[in-house]
């Protein structure tokens, strides 16, 4: 694959952006905003879920881990759409973040070339590393 200016991170690996619609900042949103742009320092209650069908989070730093707090909160009140990461999130955050609810992580092309899909992949099967479910037995 190409590298643009922006990977996809999914379970399957590598692929490019196929999000066809542009993110509208949250404090620009509308009740027709289909794809949001919120920040991690957003109050989850007062956002209208209701009609997203992408909701894009930025991290600042790898050192911040506020959106992955956002991105819980949010599944928790309900929403089911997709959820995306993007920015400075690092291939050893893959796990945390899918178990956090983010469906994908959008790098830089820079980010995957210094972090190659197979490290991303090696983090991939985030559901048989979690260790809460090995505690109860579930795993």
């Amino acid at each position: 694959m190409t590298l643009n200016s922006t990977v996809i991170v999914r379970d399957q690996g590598f692929s490019s952006e196929d999000w066809q619609g542009a993110f509208t900042p949250l404090e620009e949103a509308t009740a027709q905003t289909d794809a949001l742009d919120m920040p991690a320092n957003a109050d989850p209650d007062t956002v209208a879920l209701a009609g997203l069908r992408i909701i894009r989070i930025p991290f600042a730093s790898f050192a911040d881990g506020r959106g992955f707090t956002l991105a819980r909160s949010l599944r928790l009140r309900g929403y089911t759409a997709r959820l995306r990461a993007s920015g400075h999130v690092i291939a050893d955050q893959y796990a945390m973040a899918r178990r956090a609810g983010f469906d994908e992580v959008e790098i830089s092309a820079e980010l995957a070339a210094r972090q190659p899909e197979d490290q991303w992949l090696a983090r991939a099967n985030w559901q048989a590393h979690d260790y809460q479910a090995r505690l109860r037995g579930t795993a």
